[in-house]
């Protein structure tokens, strides 16, 4: 069984798949100087019959070592996940279900935007209560494509 070990979730080494969601670098002051606004992190993109939909994903946790063998993909639409605490999660993503998937591990206060046609594993939570809001695409037509490996790959602990 392969096995990947996650590493730190950067914007850098995110970038082929998404942008990292985090509050760093430039923002301005608002709210009367109590606030920053880090502007416009992310490109989301719902295709041109989609609109921008925010859910509530209530996801179980899991643990590591974590076994798993199905992506998936959103041909139709970018899909961004805000957590709702401040727990690391598991971010699972692959260039095609030809290549090896790379694991990363949030820190606790990122979030991601994934593109779309950006395959990825199920989110992955690693501490209750598994809390997300979630920004995709609401449309017409299936934004879903699975793949299963013939063989699980399991994350290990850094």
């Amino acid at each position: 069984m392969p096995t990947l070990t996650p590493a730190p979730l950067t914007a850098a080494a995110f970038a082929p798949f998404g942008e990292v969601l985090e509050a760093t670098g430039d923002f301005r002051l608002i709210n009367d100087g109590w606030c920053q606004r880090h502007h416009d992190r992310a490109h989301l993109d719902f295709g041109p019959e989609g609109r921008a939909g925010i859910s509530v994903f209530h996801a179980r946790p899991r643990s590591l070592p974590y076994s798993f063998d199905l992506i998936e993909r959103h041909p139709e639409g970018s899909q961004a996940f805000l957590p709702m605490t401040e727990h690391p999660f598991l971010v699972i993503v692959a260039e095609s279900p030809d290549h090896s998937p790379r694991a990363f591990l949030t820190n606790g206060a990122q979030g991601i935007n994934l593109r779309r046609g950006t395959w990825h594993g199920v989110l992955t939570p690693l501490h209750a209560p598994g809390l997300f809001a979630v920004v995709d695409r609401i449309g017409p037509t299936p934004n879903l494509e699975e793949f299963r490996y013939p063989d699980p790959w399991t994350v290990i602990a850094p």
